[in-house]
């Protein structure tokens, strides 16, 4: 029975190790659509779709993973020996886990400043635009206003 639980613990350790992996994948692409010469959104955002998918696979498969865990540890202390190549497999495991969160959180630091630096550049952009319209304007309303006189035919007649 415990041998069982072990084997569906691994599993899940290799699923979470293959969704982590696809997690990876969408957050390089996304990195790829910040770093275009024109920034898509709409792509940015599936993948975001994506990605929202994966971590609510990721959230089951925690929580399925400590349940059974729980269940299972206390039969692990008592007869480490007779599983021990099971226990060392799901810490090799849970090592690879660990080293593919840490290379996604930086992953997904490095896409937040690229997103960062975009909306500062687009806000820029956008209050540059409103000067220019604000003193296109302005222009035109102070020429609209000027009481300039028309030209007057001047009699040069003696």
């Amino acid at each position: 029975m415990t041998e069982n639980y072990l084997k569906v613990l691994e599993e899940s350790l290799e699923k979470k190790l293959q969704i982590m992996q696809q997690l990876q994948e969408y957050s390089t692409e996304q990195q790829k659509v910040f770093q275009a010469p024109t920034v898509e959104l709409e792509k940015f955002d599936e993948y975001v779709d994506k990605k929202d998918k994966l971590i609510e696979e990721l959230t089951a498969l925690d929580n399925g993973f400590e349940t059974l865990y729980r269940n299972v540890s206390q039969e692990l202390e008592g007869n480490r020996e007779k599983y021990a190549a099971q226990i060392k497999r799901l810490q090799e495991l849970v090592t690879q886990v660990t080293e593919q969160s840490v290379s996604l959180q930086a992953q997904e630091a490095r896409n937040k400043k690229l997103v960062d630096d975009y909306f500062r550049r687009e806000r820029a952009n956008l209050a540059q635009s409103r000067k220019t319209s604000k003193a296109a304007f302005d222009y035109y309303r102070s020429m609209s206003n000027t009481n300039v006189q028309s030209p007057q035919f001047l009699d040069n007649k003696q």
